[in-house]
């Protein structure tokens, strides 16, 4: 069967097959209105699916690494060649995501296959200096099996490859549980894996009770998992307990510092875009701010400009903000501005529900100022568009509270200061650091945080080696008797006074 948004169905590559399981309707949070159906597989679909995955991951482990580069290009050649147009729409109508960046983002995952296809050719052991003469030592690496990637709404489809190219040039199969917003999505996306040997991809819908499933099965062997930290945790303690390796992101309340040195108009610009981007739903959205008392005011000026320039509206149409994923969502991002407005921060833009959408999960743009670092929007992940400034006296006030806080994903700068660009640098206490360029990342260094944020890493050749593991092999080509082997010598024994024990 082909791919319909209206008909519950999963994906054992290279077929759809329709779901036994409960309808569920697919709400878009802009309008309200059903865009489709969706199901939770079954214990009986995900051993169907767990049977095509460990079928064809025991001939895929066998192929040269050449070979499974040549396959990895063809998912890269897919993707470049496809008509994702269908696919964009169904993710903004799905979670609201404005159309450029679902379009942008669909489109430009074929690097990470290409990344991975050639990675996996060059990094594949490591010989190492002989500790004995007459032997031949290294250390091979091998994948695990079959693995798990529990994906987020936010980029449902990116971070979903940035795990899975790795997986497959490591060697595994993947079984992909997407995130309940995104389903229709992350299925209509499958397309570009249909020339990848049968069974080695396949994508079970489904909600927290099919993740914790496919991480329990004995045929699962690495997991994958971006989203909140509460999940994540409950994900690493079931790995835990089955000793299977995972990566975990977990998200973060990412700070921003605008130094005394900043360059104001690029960092008023800059901060738009990292803490608003996605209507401020994104893992490395910048949310808590440290301006430093010299440029405070001016800064808020240009920043709280900047913003009143940004259209609210349906992804569909010409806008940058669009809703927030569901009325959970909001009503989480409502209550924590309240809390700091009461607590004595001012709404410099925003704080409110924008009055021309009465109708979907919408929120305004929002700059708060006066904002103490114990209020609750300082110490959760609010994960909305949402900015709350600190003024702080100087930079390392900036630092020290940046770095007072549970999560660690990433942190950024605006400085044209080189040595607090370097200091920031060392002293941040985050996976990741820009400086003067926010949200960026690259296919060949590692994407990841520290405390909370996560474990593991993703991207990078830290990104492939979490869906591989090593065996040291030592190979004697020239075989002798070895001194230290039983039975010791006599004069081996020695003790106090150099008496001799029989």
């Amino acid at each position: 069967m082909t791919f319909s948004p209206h008909q519950p169905t999963l994906f054992v590559n290279p077929n759809f097959r329709p779901m036994a399981g409960t309808q569920r309707p697919v709400i878009d949070p802009a309008t309200l209105e059903t865009v489709g159906a969706i199901s939770a597989a079954t214990a009986a679909e995900i051993e169907v699916a767990l049977d095509a995955a460990t079928a064809a991951q025991a001939k895929w482990k066998k192929l040269d690494a050449k070979s499974r580069a040549k396959h990895l290009h063809q998912v890269a050649n897919a993707i470049e060649q496809a008509d994702f147009t269908r696919c964009a729409e169904l993710m903004v109508r799905e979670m609201g995501k404005p159309y450029p960046e679902a379009i942008g983002e669909i489109a430009n995952c074929a690097p990470v296959f290409r990344y991975y296809a050639e990675m996996a050719r060059d990094e594949a052991g490591k010989i190492a200096g002989t500790t004995q003469a007459g032997s031949f030592q290294y250390a091979r690496y091998e994948p695990y099996g079959v693995s798990v990637h529990i994906m987020p709404y936010n980029f449902p489809v990116l971070l979903m490859c940035w795990t899975v190219a790795a997986s497959l040039a490591a060697g595994n199969a993947c079984v992909i549980k997407p995130a309940e917003a995104t389903t229709l999505s992350t299925l209509d996306y499958m397309n570009v894996f249909r020339s990848l040997p049968e069974g080695l991809v396949c994508c079970l819908p489904g909600n927290a009770a099919t993740a914790q499933a496919l991480i329990q099965s004995p045929r699962t062997h690495a997991v994958a998992f971006t989203g909140s930290v509460a999940a994540g945790k409950a994900v690493a303690v079931a790995c835990a307990e089955r000793m299977k390796p995972c990566v975990i992101e977990a998200g973060g309340s990412d700070p921003m510092i605008v130094s005394k040195h900043a360059p104001l108009d690029v960092a008023a610009a800059g901060a738009v875009t990292a803490a608003f981007h996605l209507s401020g739903q994104v893992c490395t959205s910048a949310e808590r701010f440290f301006v430093v008392d010299d440029v405070h005011d001016t800064f808020v000026e240009k920043f709280a400009a900047e913003t009143r320039r940004l259209r609210i509206g349906n992804g569909l149409d010409r806008s940058e903000i669009g809703p927030l994923v569901s009325e959970a969502a909001r009503a989480k991002v409502m209550r924590l501005v309240d809390d700091a407005v009461r607590s004595g921060a001012t709404a410099v833009t925003g704080g409110r529900i924008p009055p021309a959408n009465n109708v979907g999960w919408f929120y305004e743009p929002t700059i708060l100022t006066g904002v103490t670092p114990d209020m609750a929007i300082c110490r959760e992940e609010c994960f909305g568009p949402v900015a709350a400034i600190c003024r702080v006296k100087d930079f390392d006030e900036a630092i020290r509270l940046a770095n007072d806080s549970p999560f660690g994903l990433g942190a950024s700068i605006f400085t044209t200061d080189l040595a607090e660009a370097h200091e920031a640098a060392e002293r941040l206490e985050a996976g990741m650091v820009w400086v003067n360029n926010p949200l960026i990342d690259n296919d060949a260094l590692p994407f990841g945080g520290w405390k909370a944020s996560g474990l593991g890493r993703e991207l990078g050749r830290q990104g492939l080696d979490a869906f591989r593991r090593s065996k040291m092999v030592i190979i004697d080509h020239k075989p002798t008797i070895q001194e230290w082997w039983y039975p010791y010598p006599d004069d081996w024994f020695r003790a106090a006074g150099g008496r001799k024990h029989v």
